[in-house]
């Protein structure tokens, strides 16, 4: 994304930035493109934060950490704001990514439409079975497990995506850091041991569904309790009692 006119970018070269921040940069960025869509050109913190789900003294000091605090009576400025995001994230960049492992999970990432616009491309598919090499996903060829290697150096590819079997993500893994990717969203099954300098994310979607079931489970323990509660409140004790 351009800088919009009139504005001169000043941040600083660098600055770090914490995970749980950078973890709400796209929620942020995502209502924002809405907003902006909809011609809306300036959005105070409580309205912002209402809609993305968060208390406004965070979205403050999440968005403080982007050099951007506002104006008082007026707000965010849209168009600034999501510019300032799209910088941080990346998404302003043209990031290639590889998939290994073009089962039905990999194929789903392959085909989704919203990469492109989240500063990243789907440059290379990577597989092992004999069946599905050669086949075309999303306008891009399935090409065998022996090429890893060649297609990383043909797209200078810096982001790797393992969703293999968990019995093959840490050869997999080895090879990728070998031939210079130093980012890695693991959906395998298993934990991956990479050198230093190299960012691994790992999404396990048997643990965030466990943890969706917690939270599903303390919801109707509360209702429980609360119904309980109510049953036997203290007027009702004492009716009980005389």
């Amino acid at each position: 994304m351009p800088s919009p006119a009139g504005v001169t970018d000043l941040r600083k070269s660098t600055h770090a930035i914490p995970d749980a921040t950078v973890a709400r940069l796209p929620i942020y960025h995502r209502v924002l493109t809405s907003l902006l869509e909809s011609g809306v050109e300036s959005v105070s913190s409580h309205e912002l934060a209402e809609v993305c789900g968060v208390n406004s003294a965070k979205l403050r000091k999440d968005l403080s950490h982007l050099g951007s605090y506002g104006t008082r009576g007026v707000g965010y400025r849209v168009e600034y704001l999501l510019f300032q995001i799209a910088r941080e994230i990346g998404y302003a960049q043209d990031w290639p990514v590889v998939i290994v492992g073009v089962g039905n999970l990999g194929n789903a990432l392959a085909g989704y439409a919203g990469s492109a616009d989240r500063g990243f491309r789907i440059v290379g598919l990577i597989d092992s079975d004999s069946d599905l090499v050669g086949q075309t996903i999303a306008g891009v060829e399935v090409r065998d497990l022996a090429e890893l290697e060649t297609v990383i150096a043909e797209h200078s590819a810096s982001i790797g995506v393992i969703a293999t079997p968990a019995s093959a993500a840490q050869a997999v893994c080895d090879r990728l850091v070998a031939s210079g990717v130093t980012s890695i969203l693991n959906f395998a099954p298993s934990v991956l041991t990479v050198p230093q300098g190299v960012d691994v994310r790992k999404v396990d979607l048997g643990t965030e569904l466990q943890i969706l079931a917690f939270h599903q489970q303390q919801r109707a323990e509360g209702l429980r309790t609360r119904k309980t509660s109510k049953r036997t409140s203290p007027s009702t004790a004492l009716e009980n009692i005389s």
